[in-house]
């Protein structure tokens, strides 16, 4: 569609199948899912850019689970695909925000919109919407969704309404649960709809020819739900008793009286990751900050996570780790200990055990709670290379992916290793899970 204007702003999008549905309905909830790649983000920011264009002082919320992510990721889409006509114009301005106002995008007829991650929702919480836009939204939380629910009350529009986009996760997943029992109406995406990458006869844009491949090399779980669009869960996954509901927690105030570990997997071409590690008076341990990059020296990583820790004076900002457990690759520790100025510790790298400590850790301990947990928005920055690659860019990322391999002429089917792929911040878990529960004493001093 072309859309011109009384502010002489113009449109241009072609929106195909599902996307041509959500400028239609009305129902309370929609979320827009299927495979990666077909343009779901971008349906959902246009819907909502027309609507503020044409509705003088309505106002809009896009919002993630955390405010870097949305940064990173949905508004620069926002800035170069859907609005940049408008903001080059001066029709859209971006505004900061204030002590009493979240920041977003002001329009001249008076229309709003808001953006946040629900990390930091103080001020979306106390304001009132028409239109609300989730992006990544099985990144989110049941109670997220439903408290954003309860802000759609400014009837500036004559329907209220709040849609997302996700791609496909398990198949227990609430966002599924909510749309197969009517509660909210699910529209699904196909690559067909995307014009960037599939044309009006079906045939594939030399761009969408590009995407598809990276798309096709996938396997196992990714490519089920990234690729085909599957509500999938992996077969013969090694952290079966992983449940987002209950292992992944939203950010806290760590007491400074809670045990700091890190844990560090080596890598170039693979992602090095580095996790660190709170452990509370009862022994639960919880991954809190993390580094996942490929293609960045050891040197590197180690300056990156010492600014992390200590403040330029040579303060500490957090307490010190008791340990900092690695990869055995020597070169690599003597590098990290140098810029890191830590001493490391081998990591105990016994597979069967190590998974078998963390898969206990997992379920549920007397009191009702497991003994493991993630932080919601841990890493701290998003390689965007991974991403392009449609790979695991976090260990939130790998767990659901992370299954046995069977080896050739095991027709039993049993499970004997992991498949080694996409399983580096698995690794780094595993080295922490280890050193708590499977013995080793852990040294720490100054260089």
């Amino acid at each position: 569609m072309t859309t011109a204007l009384d502010q002489d702003a113009i449109v241009r999008y072609e929106p195909r199948g599902a996307a041509r549905d959500l400028f239609k309905t009305r129902d309370a909830e929609v979320f827009m899912a299927g495979p990666a790649g077909t343009g779901k983000s971008l349906a959902c920011l246009f819907r909502m850019h027309l609507t503020a264009l044409h509705n003088p002082d309505a106002r809009f919320l896009i919002f993630r689970k955390t405010a870097v992510s949305l940064g990173s990721t949905t508004l620069v889409t926002w800035e170069k695909k859907v609005a940049a006509d408008a903001i080059a114009r001066g029709i859209v301005k971006w505004f900061g925000g204030s002590a009493r106002e979240a920041p977003g995008y002001r329009y001249t007829n008076g229309a709003k919109i808001d953006v946040a991650g629900m990390d930091k929702p103080e001020k979306i919480m106390s304001a009132e919407y028409d239109l609300v836009f989730g992006d990544e939204a099985t990144e989110l939380t049941l109670t997220d969704w439903e408290s954003v629910g309860t802000r759609l009350r400014n009837g500036k529009l004559s329907w209220q309404q709040q849609i997302a986009a996700c791609n496909p996760a398990h198949p227990t997943h609430w966002i599924k649960q909510r749309c197969d029992q009517g509660v909210a109406r699910m529209l699904i995406s196909r690559h067909v709809d995307n014009p960037a990458y599939v044309r009006v006869d079906g045939s594939l844009t030399d761009v969408g020819s590009a995407y598809f491949a990276k798309l096709d090399a996938l396997t196992g779980v990714r490519k089920l739900r990234l690729r085909d669009g599957i509500w999938a869960a992996a077969e013969g996954l090694i952290y079966d008793g992983f449940d987002e509901a209950v292992h992944l927690v939203d950010p806290f105030k760590i007491p400074a009286s809670w045990t700091r570990w890190i844990t560090v997997d080596f890598g170039f071409t693979n992602p090095m990751v580095m996790q660190w590690w709170a452990e509370d008076g009862d022994g639960r341990l919880f991954l809190y900050r993390e580094l996942y990059h490929t293609r960045r020296l050891v040197e590197d990583t180690a300056k990156q996570a010492r600014e992390l820790m200590v403040w330029p004076s040579g303060q500490w900002r957090e307490p010190t780790p008791r340990g900092v457990i690695c990869d055995h690759d020597a070169e690599d520790r003597a590098t990290l200990e140098k810029h890191l100025q830590l001493r490391t510790t081998a990591a105990n790298k016994a597979v069967s055990p190590g998974l078998q400590a963390v898969q206990s850790r997992l379920k549920s301990a007397g009191d009702g709670r497991p003994r493991l947990f993630i932080v919601r928005g841990a890493l701290v920055e998003r390689d965007s290379d991974l991403d392009a690659a449609k790979k695991p860019a976090c260990t939130e990322e790998e767990i659901t992916g992370y299954v046995w391999a069977v080896k050739p002429g095991n027709k039993a089917g049993l499970k004997e290793e992991p498949v080694k792929e996409n399983d580096h911040g698995m690794d780094g878990m595993r080295y922490m899970v280890a050193e708590r529960d499977l013995g080793g004493r852990p040294r720490v001093r100054w260089l």
